[in-house]
């Protein structure tokens, strides 16, 4: 006999359209019951729902503060906009680090470095917090950012309960047992029931086919090969081998204009069409407008040219040419669209907000559209199965072409998904059933101690301390799983003997022996288990000791005789994040940056932060003005010392900083227009806003420090946080 619902649990159900599936249900009772959540459920699921719970909890009986965690700014500004629809405007902040909004309300949005830095920083913000959600939490597994996730869980005040939300992973169980272990009570709550079904087509030429068929040849789920597929592959072999072109050859890329006419004849609209290329992404929709594709009525061009009006509208129309805004409102009102990085946040926001609108009906997007970003559609097209990695191009993951072909099947709207997959020559038809069977995909951590990271961990904890945080890691739990429940037993252990040792201090007589013998016996016990944790691999702990040497080499960490303790250099470092962290302290304490102008300044921290495309290799571009010339020459020095130290420590090395974007930024600093400033770099306008929005970031964290060059840095930021910059802030 199931025990009834708790009145919290029965009132949440009770203002839903809809009853809770059985995860739903099984993840709001753990909730209910004080526990942490790991929810794996397919894209499209309703887990949302089981974070709408947990605010439902923290605003009622809880009494405290909810944090929302998202891996970008956009799915952040999203969700922000979605709870202030639900919750009111003074019950929703916004922390995405451009973004300051009612930062101390009580449901509050952020990006997970934000609240990264707030933990390190010891923020009062935290002292009430009941609930920490966190959206798509695995990205973790991401190579750049995903340390961060880590960082978060296992620095979170104790009385915390964790929400993760992810994606459908074939190690959920493995990462809930560490959850269990870093964090207490942590249920599991696996679904790979997917509400909305799928079905997935071969598209050959013009013409569709199932991909899986049941025993009478009709489009099924899962089922076996369709035989008319493997007759035309098995032709196609035949055909290449005797010298002809078959029927899967490299010509039957797909025709985009030809396509949308298909897509809206099959009533597979709206839908997506992932191409990884961004220049694909805009070529498709300039061929859809050559081919003469309308998707829209004139109502609906009337509301989408309103839309587009009032969001534009801070927005000159001099910066409108710049961005190519005729073309762009073209398409729109036809009813197709790109959406990439390449693009301003407004253009992007605007497509997605038309597209959920069923304005705008087909969208030719990269992969980081998949990223969690409320766009559902009923049908999603994958153009190619191979994408560029930066190095080479490399087939999709089964992880990959999960995470696009969910953005098939709106719940509540569709009754079933439809995923599409353009054939190319050399395709295995195997594989790509192969992709379409496996739903699932494994977690796996990309964790690594870093500069900042060990002067934070420091100034808070022991050396000791530390290592035993980052044994803790999933890292190293899924280096060596046993490593983690020793740490975590020596960990507790140790506090029990303080605990122990200040009752020996207080009790007299038979009780303070007795304290004595309880101590003796944990003290051998907490040894035996340091020791054992001293003897296991440690790969972790040792990365850390590397950059510890480093920074105690170069003056950031002061051995005291007990432990490692930060400077006053390793104090500024504490404030800088980034991937240069070192370099910009380095830079800052020797002054090389300190006769640089505001505009200069800005120019240089450019350089820091641009991580040049493809195209800019061996592009050198002009740097004006000697003093500029002189602090980047010297800031490649500093660079090069760096770089020599890291690999003679075994640490991963750093990327050269590059100029690309130094004449620009300088330009853009000096107060000229954008179309002047987009003549000095071959970049769109969407990769400028995005380079000086890092580069904003990192002029906010010099002007936050106590240094000579906090003020300029201030101006220098107010001189590039103008124009296109500025209105290209997400809307809150």
């Amino acid at each position: 006999m199931t025990e009834p619902l708790s009145h919290d649990l029965t009132e949440f159900q009770e203002r839903l359209k809809y009853p809770l599936d059985a995860f739903q249900l099984a993840a709001c009772e753990s909730l209910d019951r004080g526990k942490s959540v790991l929810v794996a459920a397919p894209t499209g699921a309703g887990k949302t729902t089981i974070a709408e719970f947990a605010i439902w909890l923290a605003r009622g009986r809880e009494q405290g503060r909810v944090f929302y965690t998202a891996p970008i700014k956009a799915l952040s500004n999203q969700k922000f906009h979605e709870l202030r629809a639900e919750y009111g405007d003074d019950e929703v902040g916004l922390l995405t680090g451009d973004t300051n909004l009612r930062g101390n309300a009580p449901i509050t949005v952020m990006t997970t470095e934000v609240l990264r830095n707030m933990i390190y920083e010891g923020s009062k913000d935290l002292d009430d917090l009941a609930y920490v959600i966190l959206d798509e939490v695995h990205y973790l597994a991401d190579r750049f950012r995903g340390a961060v996730w880590e960082e978060v869980i296992l620095h979170l005040p104790p009385h915390v309960k964790l929400v993760s939300l992810s994606a459908t992973v074939s190690n959920a169980e493995e990462f809930g047992d560490w959850l269990h272990t870093v964090r207490g009570n942590t249920e599991v709550i696996v679904s790979e029931h997917r509400p909305v079904p799928l079905f997935q087509h071969v598209m050959v030429k013009d013409t569709m086919y199932p991909l899986f068929v049941d025993r009478d040849g009709e489009l099924a789920q899962r089922g076996k090969l369709n035989r008319e597929l493997v007759r035309m592959e098995r032709g196609s072999e035949s055909d290449r081998r005797g010298g002809g072109r078959g029927s899967f050859t490299r010509r039957n890329r797909i025709q985009h204009g030809r396509l949308a006419h298909m897509l809206d004849e099959a009533k597979l609209l709206p839908g997506i069409v992932f191409i990884f290329s961004r220049k694909g992404c805009d070529m498709a929709v300039m061929r859809c407008l050559q081919d003469g594709v309308r998707l829209t009525t004139k109502e609906e061009r009337d509301a989408i040219r309103r839309i587009v009006k009032h969001e534009l509208r801070g927005f000159s129309r001099d910066d409108l040419s710049v961005l190519g805004y005729n073309a762009w409102l073209s398409g729109l009102e036809r009813g197709v669209a790109a959406h990439h990085a390449g693009l301003i946040p407004q253009f992007k926001s605007i497509v997605e907000t038309l597209f959920q609108s069923r304005l705008v009906k087909l969208v030719f997007a990269t992969e980081t559209l998949a990223l969690g970003i409320n766009m559902p559609a009923k049908s999603v097209t994958i153009e190619q199965l191979d994408k560029f990695n930066g190095e080479t191009r490399v087939p999709l993951t089964p992880g990959e072409y999960t995470q696009l072909t969910g953005r098939a099947g709106r719940r509540g709207i569709d009754t079933e998904g439809h995923a599409i997959i353009s054939w190319e020559s050399r395709q295995d038809l195997d594989v790509i059933a192969g992709l379409a069977s496996k739903r699932l995909y494994p977690l796996k951590s990309s964790f690594r101690p870093t500069y900042n990271m060990a002067v934070n961990l420091l100034e808070r904890d022991t050396v000791e301390q530390v290592r035993e945080t980052l044994e803790r890691s999933f890292a190293q739990f899924q280096a060596d799983k046993d490593m983690v429940t020793l740490a975590q037993e020596a960990q507790d252990q140790q506090k029990s003997l303080a605990g122990y040792e200040r009752a020996m201090q207080r009790a007299k007589g038979a009780d303070r022996e007795r304290w004595k013998r309880r101590y003796a016996k944990l003290k051998r016990e907490t040894d035996r288990k340091v020791r054992q944790v001293s003897r296991r691999t440690s790969t972790i702990a040792r990365v850390f000791d590397r950059v510890t040497l480093v920074l105690e080499s170069l003056g950031y960490l002061d051995d005291t005789g007990e432990t490692l303790k930060p400077t006053q250099h390793g104090e500024l470092l504490r404030r800088l994040y980034g991937e240069r962290d070192l370099l910009v302290a380095e830079c800052l304490r020797y002054g090389v940056w300190n006769a640089l102008t505001p505009p200069q300044l800005a120019s240089l921290a450019a350089g820091v932060v641009y991580e040049p495309r493809r195209e800019d290799e061996g592009w050198e571009p002009r740097i004006p003005g000697e003093a500029l010339r002189n602090a980047y020459a010297d800031t490649l020095d500093h660079w090069a010392r760096l770089d020599g130290l890291e690999e003679q420590h075994h640490l991963p090395l750093k990327e050269r900083p590059h100029p690309g974007l130094m004449q620009a930024m300088h330009v853009w600093a000096s107060g000229r227009t954008m179309e002047e400033t987009l003549e000095r770099t071959h970049l769109i306008p969407g990769d400028m806003v995005r380079v000086t929005k890092q580069t904003i970031d990192l002029l906010d964290q010099i002007a936050g420090l106590d240094h000579p060059l906090a003020e300029r840095a201030r101006e220098a930021r107010n001189l590039i946080d103008r124009g296109i910059i500025a209105s290209s802030k997400a809307t809150a």
